[in-house]
């Protein structure tokens, strides 16, 4: 039987997916990622990025990674450990298509470190979408990637599985957003997203 007048309720999906990295993807550290070998997934992560890759949806990666730039690690480590993270992702199926990393240490005045949003806006003209940042989401675990977030028009959402203080990070950003979602992790920000 056909039924007309019945409201859409299939639900909106967002045209895009930021992702900070440490946190979020991969378990984090206060010590930093020095290594391939440190680099270990958060469970239900890589699966997450996969559903999202099934639904059509890109995903990129916006990542603050200063260790380079202080000199904890060299370029070709950092890639080693991206190149785990990528393998990782595309062995289930996921896809990542656009990545913007700061490599710049803290006090060295770039325009891309977290929470200012040059990469968000790097990985939405990228996407092309940069007329448009309200439909994308921006998935971190700290105040700096929901600060960026902001900065560049994004919809911030919280998971709260990096090594910080969930419940701090969580109030804080409620005193700019008090409708802020938070999931635990990234497996329950996507199942919320693609709505099953």
């Amino acid at each position: 039987m056909l039924m007309y007048g019945m409201p859409n309720l299939e639900p909106t999906l967002p045209k895009a997916i930021l992702l900070d990295r440490d946190g979020v993807i991969n378990f984090d550290s206060p010590d930093y990622i020095l290594s391939p070998e440190q680099w270990r997934a958060i469970p239900g992560s890589l699966e997450a990025i996969a559903k999202l890759t099934q639904a059509n949806i890109p995903v990129a990666i916006v990542s603050n990674q200063s260790a380079v730039g202080r000199g904890m690690i060299d370029n070709a480590i950092f890639q080693n450990i991206h190149a785990k993270m990528l393998l990782s992702i595309e062995a289930l199926g996921g896809q990542i298509d656009h990545v913007a990393y700061c490599i710049h240490a803290p006090d060295d005045g770039c325009t891309c470190r977290k929470p200012l949003p040059g990469m968000m806006l790097d990985s939405l003209t990228a996407l092309n979408l940069s007329t448009e940042p309200q439909s994308v989401y921006m998935i971190g675990d700290s105040l700096r990637d929901m600060q960026a977030a902001w900065a560049a028009n994004v919809s911030g959402i919280l998971v709260q599985s990096g090594y910080g203080d969930a419940a701090d990070i969580l109030a804080k950003a409620r005193l700019h957003d008090p409708h802020i979602q938070a999931f635990p992790d990234l497996a329950a920000a996507v199942c919320s997203i693609l709505k099953h």
